[in-house]
Order: structure tokens, then sequence, then C-alpha cells
């Protein structure tokens, strides 16, 4: 999991300007393939109930910097269970 450092140093930093690929590469390498995709929304399973959920959407090549903080809670809690075990 340490090719996305760069890309969510970024996020952190300007969630208001990442590119829609670069959030997409980053839920895919912490969370796997997109359950449902397609449609205007792409969404992840999480491994746990309730929020952050993990639901992004392309918005002209961007994403939205709301989904982007989102993500990047959802990876932190994710990184606090397995720190956990």
């Amino acid at each position: 999991m340490t090719s996305s450092n760069k890309p969510l140093d970024q996020m952190r930093i300007e969630p208001s300007n990442v590119r829609f690929s670069d959030l997409l590469k980053v839920c895919e390498e912490f969370f796997g393939k997109p359950r449902q995709s397609g449609t205007s929304h792409t969404i992840f399973k999480t491994p746990w109930l309730g929020d952050p959920r993990i639901n992004i959407q392309n918005d002209k090549g961007k994403a939205k910097a709301y989904q982007v903080r989102q993500v990047l809670l959802a990876i932190d809690k994710l990184k606090a269970q397995q720190n956990e075990h």
C-alpha cells in the first residue's frame, strides 16, 4: 500500500483538486474493485457498516472534494482497524 502515499498526501493537502482517476486508483488499492460502477457513481464495499462510505463520482475528470474527504476518513479508519489486530 505504499504506491498511494504521494496521491494520498496530495489529496489531504488539496481535496478540491484531485483527478477522478487518481481517486479511483487509491480506492481500488485500499478497498478492491468497486461493487458498482458504470453508472454516475462508483461504489466500494467497506469492512464496516455505515459511514464513512466510499461512493465517488466523476465530475468532468475531477473528484468531488467532499467525496475525497470521505475516502480519506475511510482509509484512516481502515488503517486504524488494521493496527488493532
